[in-house]
This record gives structure tokens, C-alpha cells and sequence, in this order.
């Protein structure tokens, strides 16, 4: 386990079996680049298994997945599609326009005689080192690559005893977690998750994952497999199409977080047609999903966003999440600036405190719901949620509780918005049926989630329903649904939703394959990364794993401004193993009621203080009191933060609803949010939060602070 702090995840999980290596916070790149660096230098690496360029070839090879990693890149400096992959179009291919740079626009390998060929069509192994290869576009040579060669070369640019002064951890360890991991074939592993919530999060996250394409482990028992997924709900069919309906209306134009690529831009015409395209105004994630941290900021810092005399939507983001200059309660709080905040949440939180009109939800087992598992599950399931305690919000006029479904049912119908209403859904034979509660919807759900695959599930007895409890919700059941399907949604609902057997997950034909297998190509290379610039200043990104450290926007690093010697230490974060939204004000905040700030000896004794001790924390973006732990299960230079603490809202504050007001509780308040530390990024005139410059992920680990005695 990699991890600046030992928390009871990492110490539990694998007993005696189990190691601690501690690392530098945002170092993990520095780390796993070391391990590659070893692996291609001592003939570690999977390279047969590489050489498979489509599926097909790959399963003919006995391979379950493929990779990328002989496709040839464009890697001339200066020319247009320098990072893209060479497709057919370029070569003279015929695509048709439209297709040009899409599906059915080939990537291409070097073939038997040197030149490119389709990937697709290869039927065995290509070529991964392209040797200085050129080919003539247009009147003059271009250089290519493959993907191999590109990262082979990003992890040899630093030696592995350079890529451990960075991180931390020794070169001997380093070199033997390599060995470890490479030593049994397909059956090893290596995952990520938060804390790549770094300023160069995205790269680290890319090298942990690049691992397993090296040693070809995908797919395989033992190896890395991906989620098995869930029985779909809201799909089109194979009872009722929630998928869609006529006269739907889809999102257009510019998205508030700016995750579409600059260039396509009118702000990137403008300025191009001006002489100079980059910088941009501000920064865009064209490689990012929608981006939370951008919407308030781009809004209340009167940034170009929407034509003019267009009305925008706002939505209701975590402005807490981190300390954001939005947060300012004169910005929000002006309807010149965000006329009208919607929230619809059963809790008055950080951000909703913001908002007009507040909404009141459901929680857990007040609603309805299907869910599956986020991954780490190789067989599909899908999990039945029904209310089991009647909601304690207020009834709208026909008696059902108010909460998000109902009033988005009721909003649209007052708008008059297609898909609600007594047509509002259809099922697969195209006759129409209500959507005018909740149950309307999830029932439905229900019945594709039972009949879908082969067969459909079995029907449920009334001994089920007795026993289950889920005779209360008979009469919605067969109000809603067809008489046969009732009983096997209600089948569903007595066993807890359904689920694949675990004796499923393996290929009966190949024991040692998955049955949910991962069929794309592992990209070495990733074009859409390699392709795009930063629009702050116009350079490429790298577009495969590669070492860079924490930095801003701009790739200014966060260290060249905060400096080791004003900032001596750095703030990680982790989870917290009692605290979460429904356990604030609960009996279990009587049991651990703050979150002391964990410190390493070393560091403790150079600042004289002692577990018990009050202390100040200094970050570049704020300031809070804490209570010090010290403790060797955290790295030297580090600050550990458990999550879950340190609320101004969840019920810290009181609040005067009509003629009722709340209790204040200050022993809510207790304890450090971490998001009360966090930085702006001056590189983008400390206009919006730092972020990491690819996936646009708010940065938590790895802040420079220091620490006090107060």
C-alpha cells in the first residue's frame, strides 16, 4: 500500500500479508515512473503481448485485450497533428469527410514492408519500435513513433535514484516493488483512487494504470477486470423505453465547466483571427467531464460564457470544495450576478446555504432507486432501493411527498416539457403510459432490470412479500406495472435487487478470461491528450504516463511559488471510517466529535509539540486551529486531515425555517474542513480554485502549509 498515511484501510486489508510504503504527497507519478523505468530496462515488460494492434488479433494470440501501443503517432515537431495518431485520411486513405479523424478513419501499424497499415486489419503482431520512420505528408517527411517507443521514452528520463529523491521512497524499494509486481505473471494488480487528488493528479493516476497494460494483465483472473455493471434501468427496454421520447430537447452550446476543446471555440477564432490564439482568456478541460469547480467562478467572475441575450441555467455546485473565490457571500448572494440558485437536497449544507430556494429531498430509505456497484464487482448487480419509512418532507396537494422527483415532475409539466405527464413514457410497443410519480418511473425501471438478458427472474410468492415487507408496496406495484410483471419486480425488491452468480464472473471456455471483458484498446498513447494544448499557454500536453510534479494551470509547479522553505510541510487528506452525511449530529459524532491534524514525530519535535497539543495550520489559502496527533503513521512532512469535520452548516448553524428555528449546535463545528485551506491558482489571477490542468479535479492533496504552536 502507497500512501503518505497508514489509515485502517491500508492497515487492515491484507493482515500480516499487507506493507506500508510511505510516499510524498503527489509524488506517485515519480514512483511508478521508476518502476516502468526498471521494468522496460531489465526486460520486464509484456512486449508479445504489446504487439497485438486490434482484438481480434489479440484473441487469436490467446489474448484477452489489446493495447495501442504499436499504433504510429505523429511526432514531427511543429506539425499540425503533431501528438495525434497517423489515421488513413493522412496518408491518402479514402474517408469520407465526415469521417475523417472518427470511427472509420483507420489508425495505423507499420507493416511487413515498413509502411502503414490498418490496425484493424492486422491479423497478428505489429511492429512496436518504429525506428525513425517517416512518411510524406503533403510535400515534406514527418516523423512517427509508437506509442511503446513514446513512453518507453518518458520513463527513461529520469534515472530510477532521481525518480526516488522525488518521491521519497528508496531506489532498492523502488526496484523491488518492480521485481514484485512483475513476477507472477498476469496475477498482480495495481489501482488508484483519491489520492491522485494531486496538482499533476491525472498523470500519477495514468502511470498507476499503464502498469497493468505492461505485464497484458486485463481481463485476466487475477489480474485488472473491469466492473461487471448493472442490469440498466433507465435503458430503452427490454420492458419500457426510458431512454428517450419524442420531442426531446438536448444540451447545446458552451458547458459552464468549459470541458469541449478550446479550439472550436469563438473565443479561439477571435484571437486567432487577432494574430495570437493562445492565451485563452481562461483555462479549458477539453479531456474533462462537467466540472463543478468552474460553474459559480465563471459566473460571478463575468466571464465570457453565453451568447449575448442568452439566458443561462445555474446550477448549484460544492463551492466549498475547495476555499473558492466565488465563495465570497457579496457574489452569491447578488442576483445581478447568479439570479436564481436551486438546490434540491434533504440537507442545508455549504453550498446550498447559497441557494434561493431550497427544495427538501429524500434520503436513503425514504426513496426509490436502482443502483450498481461503482466497480470492483466482475459479475453484473444491480441493487433495489424502496422506501422504507414513509418521508418526513411536506405532501404536495395530491399527497405525495415533495422531493426531487416530484417537484421535477411538477416543474415540467408547469412548462409544458415533453416526456411528463399522462404520455410522458411508453413502452416497448410504443403505447403510452404516465410519468406522474415516482413510482411511475422506478417500477418501470424495475420490470427491464427483471426481464432483462436470457431469461427474466422468477415471481415473487406471497410468502416473499410477507416476510420481505414488501407487501406495503404491492398496491403501487400492481398499479404501475403489467400483471406479469409485478411479481418479478417484486421479486427483486425481496431479494435486494439481482445479481449475477459470483461462479459467472470467468469465460467457461477459457477459465482464466473474464466474462465482462474490456474490448477497446488500452491506450499507451492517448491522442486526445497528446493532441491538445494548454490554453494558457499554448504547449502540448504529454499524452502517456509520464513524471511532472504538483503544479498550477499554467505548469507553473506550486513549489516555484510556495516554496519548501515558507511551507515546510504538505496537507493529505483521508477518509473518514465513521463520519459521513448521514452521521453528523448521531451518536457516532458523540463518539469521535473532531478531527485532530496527525504529524510525524520528526516534525512534531522540530515544532516542540506534543499529541494534545493546539496548533495553528498556515496554508497559502487560509487558516485554522487544530489539536495535534503525533504519530508514526504518517510520512515526515506531512499533515494528515480526516474528512468529515469543521461544518458551518449539516446543522452547526441554526436557521429560522418560517416561524420554526433550528437548535445551534457548536459542537457541530468542531474541527478543520480541509476546504477552508485550499488554494486559488494565481496563474489564473486566483479567479477559480486549483485545479489539476487535464481532468479539472479540485486539488486535496499535497497543499503547502505550515504548522504553529499556538
Amino acid at each position: 500500500m502507497i500512501d503518505p498515511v497508514l489509515n485502517n484501510s491500508n492497515n487492515l486489508a491484507a493482515g500480516d500479508r499487507g506493507r506500508w510504503v510511505p510516499i510524498r504527497p503527489g509524488t506517485d507519478g515519480a514512483l511508478v515512473m521508476g518502476m516502468m523505468r526498471w521494468m522496460f530496462d531489465n526486460d520486464r515488460v509484456n512486449t508479445a503481448y504489446l504487439a497485438h494492434p486490434n482484438q481480434k488479433a489479440a484473441e487469436a494470440g490467446g489474448e484477452p485485450s489489446f493495447t495501442n501501443a504499436s499504433w504510429l503517432v505523429i511526432v514531427q515537431d511543429g506539425h499540425p497533428r503533431q501528438g495525434r495518431f497517423l489515421r488513413g485520411s493522412d496518408i491518402g486513405m479514402t474517408v469520407a469527410e465526415a469521417e475523417r479523424y472518427k470511427d472509420a478513419d483507420p489508425y495505423l501499424v507499420l507493416g511487413a514492408d515498413g509502411q502503414p497499415v490498418p490496425a484493424g486489419t492486422a491479423t497478428g503482431p505489429a511492429p512496436l519500435e518504429a525506428n525513425g520512420a517517416t512518411v510524406m505528408l503533403g510535400d515534406r517527411p514527418v516523423l512517427l513513433k509508437t506509442a511503446f517507443e513514446l513512453l518507453r521514452e518518458s520513463a527513461r528520463t529520469q534515472t530510477i535514484a532521481e525518480y526516488a529523491a522525488i518521491c521519497g521512497i528508496p531506489e532498492e524499494i523502488i526496484v523491488g516493488l518492480a521485481d514484485e509486481f512483475t513476477r507472477h505473471g498476469r496475477k498482480a494488480s495495481a489501482v488508484a483512487h483519491g489520492g491522485m487528488m494531486a496538482g499533476n493528479g491525472f498523470y500519477n493516476a495514468y502511470a498507476v494504470v499503464t502498469l497493468n497494460a505492461l505485464i497484458g494483465n486485463l481481463n485476466y483472473k487475477g489480474g485488472f477486470v473491469i466492473n461487471g455493471g448493472g442490469f440498466k434501468d433507465a435503458g430503452a427496454g427490454p420492458r419500457y423505453d426510458l431512454d428517450g421520447f419524442p420531442g426531446q430537447i438536448k444540451p447545446s452550446g458552451t458547458p459552464l465547466g468549459r470541458n469541449v476543446a478550446y479550439e472550436r471555440s469563438a473565443e479561439f477564432a477571435r484571437r486567432k483571427a487577432e494574430g495570437k490564439a493562445y492565451p485563452a482568456r481562461d483555462a479549458w478541460f477539453p479531456n474533462a467531464p462537467g466540472l463543478g469547480t468552474e460553474w459559480f467562478h465563471r459566473r460571478v467572475a463575468r466571464l465570457p460564457l453565453q451568447p449575448e441575450g442568452a439566458d443561462p441555467v445555474e446550477l448549484q455546485p460544492d463551492v466549498r470544495h475547495h476555499r473558492h473565490p466565488a465563495a465570497d457571500r457579496s457574489g452569491l448572494a447578488d442576483p445581478k450576478q447568479l439570479p436564481l440558485i436551486i438546490s434540491v437536497d434533504p440537507l442545508i449544507n455549504e453550498s446550498n446555504a447559497f441557494a434561493d430556494y431550497i427544495v427538501p429531498d429524500s434520503i436513503m430509505y425514504e426513496s426509490w432507486g436502482w443502483a450498481a456497484p461503482w466497480n470492483g464487482v466482475s459479475t453484473k448487480a444491480s441493487t433495489a432501493r424502496w422506501p422504507v419509512v414513509e418521508p418526513k418532507a411536506a405532501k404536495a396537494a395530491d399527497g405525495q411527498p415533495v422531493g426531487m422527483e416530484t417537484f421535477y415532475i411538477a416543474l415540467a409539466k408547469a412548462m409544458g416539457l415533453p416526456g411528463f405527464g399522462p404520455e410522458g413514457l411508453a413502452d416497448m410497443d410504443g403505447n403510452r403510459l404516465p410519468l406522474e410519480r415516482p413510482e411511475d418511473w422506478y417500477l418501470r425501471g424495475g420490470a427491464n432490470v427483471a426481464f432483462a438478458g436470457k431469461a427474466p427472474v422468477g415471481d415473487a410468492s406471497d410468502e416473499d412479500l410477507a416476510l420481505s415487507g414488501v407487501e406495503r408496496i404491492r398496491p403501487a406495484l400492481e398499479s404501475v406495472l403489467k400483471p406479469e410483471e409485478w411479481r418479478k419486480v417484486a421479486f427483486l425488491f425481496t431479494r435486494g435487487g439481482r445479481y449475477q452468480p459470483a461462479g459467472e464472473a470467468q469465460d467457461p471456455e477459457r477459465p482464466d478470461w473474464q466474462v465482462h471483458r474490456f474490448t477497446k484498446p488500452l491506450w499507451l498513447w492517448n491522442d486526445n491528450i497528446g493532441g491538445s494544448r494548454n490554453t494558457l499557454t499554448g504547449k502540448r500536453f504529454t499524452g502517456c504516463a509520464t513524471w511532472q510534479p504538483p503544479a498550477f494551470f499554467d505548469g507553473t509547479p506550486v513549489r516555484a511559488l510556495h516554496t519548501e522553505a515558507d511551507w515546510p510541510l504538505q496537507i493529505v487528506s483521508y477518509k473518514s471510517p465513521l463520519q459521513n452525511s448521514y452521521s453528523i449530529a448521531t451518536r457516532i459524532t458523540g463518539l469521535h466529535p473532531d478531527n485532530p491534524v496527525i504529524v510525524h514525530p520528526d516534525d512534531a519535535a522540530r515544532l516542540g509539540l506534543q499529541t494534545g497539543d493546539s496548533a495553528r495550520i498556515r496554508t497559502p489559502g487560509g487558516a485554522a486551529e487544530c489539536t495535534v496527533i503525533v504519530h508514526e503513521g504518517v510520512m515526515r512532512g506531512v499533515m494528515a486531515i480526516e474528512h468529515g469535520y469543521g461544518h458551518r452548516e449539516l446543522g452547526a448553524r441554526a436557521h429560522r425555517i418560517g416561524d420554526q428555528s433550528q437548535p445551534d449546535r457548536p459542537d457541530l463545528r468542531t474541527g478543520i474542513n480541509l476546504n477552508d485551506l485550499g488554494l486559488s491558482d494565481p496563474t489564473r489571477n486566483n479567479e477559480g480554485v486549483w485545479v489539476d490542468a487535464i481532468s479539472g479535479t479540485a486539488v486535496r492533496q499535497g497543499i503547502p502549509a505550515r504548522l504553529e504552536r499556538v
